[in-house]
């Protein structure tokens, strides 16, 4: 296992469209052969697409020194500045390569341990995040707390040089895949609200540990149920001071909404301009009301584009750009997905006609229909309105925040 953190280039001294052009060549030479036909695969509700197949590829570009391109060099990244990122996300989704399966470790986890671990965690988890070795999930939500954190009920008792969890965190992203989360606890008995959570790190293959995933709409199950039961993890896997997790857990936030969302938007792009294909191709472009929503959704997404490109280096403390950039493009992609459904009309109703081919590494029983394109995201997006914050939170934020409005009233 890897230990020790890889010699990798410095990208200073690149413009950011040197970097790019480097980066573009790359994936021109390598995104073939073997991996060819993972280029579009495991987006929203395509995530047991190729699983195995896509970490292989992830390695792979490990291996090329092509993952955590924005940690500094001395932990293995490439140092990469906030123009270099962007056009690196930029060009790996214009080559329309397949979905990360690292994602939580390289952009959440690891430059939170950066800014809050210790050396002695840095050095054991580091190094594996930027070899793809080991999977994170994010524990966080729960039955009674997912929006609003705070209510977090999760338990960890002290035991010695332990802590004993028992909680249940819910809607957890890919836990049934990853070998360690990073978990909210309760560790100050009594404490209520921000105040006694501490942020720890908590190996998943252990008793005590329950996984369930969760079936959702599209017929996937990204998102699990995870019970914890005397599950045990070390005190030396505390991130931060005790009691002090909610300022970690806010980092991290940061970092969720960060530069990797201008790939996600290229991705978008991509989906409008085969969305308006299918309205000429169908002769529903001829229609104004067609045609306006599809102008209302090119507005949208230079609107979301200059949004991020505005605030991406304003880590404005109220989280107020944040909320902001999260209402705009779920909201966006919620209508993109209507959309497709009227142009369609009446067959978006049709289910499909052909099976999946399957693959040895698929999470479902390869004779599992699979739903159409427009329909898989259509379905998805449903969702995106609530994961990560909901609507009704991040306004809450806004209003509260930023606007100085009175505070909604909460349980005591």
């Amino acid at each position: 296992m890897t230990d020790e953190f890889p010699e990798r280039p410095s990208a200073a001294g690149q413009t950011p469209e040197e970097f790019a052009d480097e980066f573009r060549a790359w994936l021109d030479e390598n995104l073939t052969g073997d991996f060819a036909d993972l280029r579009g695969t495991g987006g929203p509700g395509s995530e047991h697409q190729f699983f195995a197949r896509r970490k292989e590829w992830e390695r792979h570009m490990a291996a090329a020194g092509w993952t955590c391109v924005g940690w500094p060099v001395e932990y293995g990244g490439r140092g990469a500045s906030l123009a270099q990122q962007v056009r690196f996300h930029e060009e790996y989704a214009k080559a329309n390569a397949p979905a990360r399966v690292s994602h939580l470790g390289e952009t959440l986890l690891g430059p939170t341990l950066i800014a809050h671990g210790t050396e002695e965690q840095k050095r054991q988890f580091l190094p594996k995040i930027v070899a793809v070795e080991e999977l994170w999930a994010q524990g966080y939500s729960e039955p009674n707390a997912g929006s609003d954190l705070a209510n977090v009920a999760t338990t960890a008792r002290r035991d010695g040089d332990d802590y004993v969890i028992t909680g249940q965190k819910v809607w957890t992203s890919l836990a049934h895949l990853s070998q360690w989360a990073f978990v909210i606890a309760r560790t100050e008995e009594g404490s209520k609200r921000h105040k006694g959570l501490s942020f720890l790190l908590v190996p998943l293959d252990q008793d005590g540990v329950e996984i369930r995933p969760i079936q959702q709409l599209t017929g996937t199950s990204e998102f699990n149920e995870v019970f914890f039961d005397g599950a045990r993890t070390s005190v030396d896997m505390r991130v931060g001071a005790e009691g002090e997790g909610w300022k970690v857990a806010m980092t991290l936030l940061e970092f969720e909404r960060g530069v990797s969302t201008l790939g996600q938007q290229v991705g978008f792009a991509r989906e409008l301009e085969r969305l308006t294909q299918l309205a000429k191709d169908t002769g529903q472009a001829r229609y104004p009301a067609i045609r306006e929503r599809i102008t209302d959704a090119w507005i949208g997404l230079k609107v979301i584009r200059a949004h991020a490109l505005r605030t991406l280096a304003d880590r404005d403390s109220s989280g107020g750009n944040a909320s902001a950039a999260k209402l705009l493009w779920a909201n966006w992609h919620r209508d993109l997905g209507e959309l497709a459904m009227a142009i369609q009309g009446a067959p978006s109703l049709l289910g499909p006609t052909e099976t999946s081919e399957g693959d040895a590494n698929d999470l479902h029983d390869p004779e599992h229909l699979e739903l159409a394109e427009w329909q898989r995201i259509f379905l998805f997006t449903r969702s995106d309105t609530i994961y990560g914050g909901s609507n009704e939170i991040q306004r809450n934020i806004i209003s509260e925040r930023v606007l100085g409005l009175p505070r909604e009233a909460r349980p005591q």
